[in-house]
């Protein structure tokens, strides 16, 4: 409910993207992380995520909608980047979409520029980003006409509630399939990310078994 500090962006896109980001970067805590011999830091949420979420609301804003634009807001336990204009696809099926623009020609300027790459892979990289942090599933919505997209702070696998761990579930799965590395549920074991991925198997195989009891 408190402001604590506010930025209004007064650049053209193709000046003003890296001053965002870097701005957006020495706002948000860091982590310490210490790896064989040396200590590095991270920021709380993957530079990669900000940058596709970001890239994404400039782009897909639309502009027919006056006296708003692409807003970026930091909280204690979320980011959240909203822009006007609801997704042009099925917003349960981001992940993989096949590429398009509300603005096409921005679109192609964005990519020459270097923000952005055109494939349709922005949704893709987050959801895998987010679960190499080992942070809880990002979430997409909609309010009125606006499109908002929720990067969630680190939390312990023990906090998340049922709906955050099915959601983790569902995006791990997708993933999974468009990458055609489908079998058993339990894939979960042999991931990359194994220590957070193999908690949610074991947590999807309760889940599971308690389901059965209930049906």
């Amino acid at each position: 409910m408190v402001t604590e500090r506010e930025q209004e962006g007064r650049k053209g896109y193709a000046v003003g993207f890296e001053g965002l980001i870097e701005f957006l970067k020495a706002l948000l805590p860091r982590n310490e992380v210490i790896g064989s011999a040396l200590r590095d830091e991270l920021t709380m949420y993957p530079d990669l995520a900000l940058r596709e979420l970001i890239a994404n609301a400039v782009i897909h804003q639309d502009f027919t909608i006056s006296g708003s634009g692409p807003m970026v807001e930091v909280f204690e336990d979320r980011g959240e980047i909203t822009n006007t204009g609801v997704p042009l696809g099925d917003i349960d099926r981001l992940l993989d979409q096949a590429p398009r623009s509300r603005n096409e020609a921005l679109a192609a300027f964005m990519r020459r520029i270097g923000v952005c790459e055109e494939r349709g892979s922005g949704v893709d990289k987050v959801v895998f980003e987010s679960e190499l942090y080992q942070l809880p599933p990002p979430r997409w919505e909609t309010s009125g006409s606006a499109a908002r997209a929720i990067l969630f702070a680190h939390k312990d696998f023990k906090d998340m509630d049922t709906a955050d761990r099915l959601h983790a579930y569902y995006l791990h799965a997708c993933l999974r399939y468009v990458s055609k590395h489908t079998g058993n549920p339990l894939f979960f074991w042999h991931d990359l990310r194994c220590d957070y991925c193999a908690k949610l198997a074991i947590w999807l195989a309760r889940y599971e078994d308690f389901d059965d009891e209930q049906d």
